[in-house]
């Protein structure tokens, strides 16, 4: 299984006709599945969905619920982070222990637990 693979992979699915800024995601189930997202712009920009988002909403809408990792890439030199929201929604569905692979342009690689993305995150456990 090569996450960073079907990461770039996912960039095709990309919709971003305004910001030209195509990011891929694969999202790795508990079972060994891979599920990928892409980004999708909307011209009303605050309606936009990022490629982790979409993965995830696409993997819960499949009835999965647990994941082992997830492989984000963009076009960029540098590591194309999650943003504030993709992590939150991270969160609610990975452990602390979840692999976060970054890859760049150049194929490099960063990888990084949720808890270091999120390290006080609120969850479920708050509302209990």
């Amino acid at each position: 299984m090569n996450l960073p693979k079907k990461a770039r992979e996912a960039q095709n699915g990309s919709y971003s006709p305004y910001s030209k800024f195509r990011v891929g995601a694969a999202l790795l189930t508990e079972e060994g599945e891979v599920i990928l997202g892409a980004n999708v712009e909307n011209a009303s920009y605050g309606l936009t969905c990022c490629a982790e988002r979409n993965a995830f909403f696409k993997a819960v809408n499949e009835g999965k619920r647990k994941f082992k990792a997830i492989a984000v890439v963009g076009d960029m030199d540098g590591f194309c982070t999650p943003c504030g929201a993709c992590r939150q929604v991270m969160d609610e569905f990975c452990g602390k222990d979840c692999e976060i692979v970054l890859i760049n342009s150049k194929d490099e690689l960063k990888i990084l637990k949720m808890n270091d993305l999120l390290p006080f995150s609120f969850n479920g456990e708050h509302l209990v």
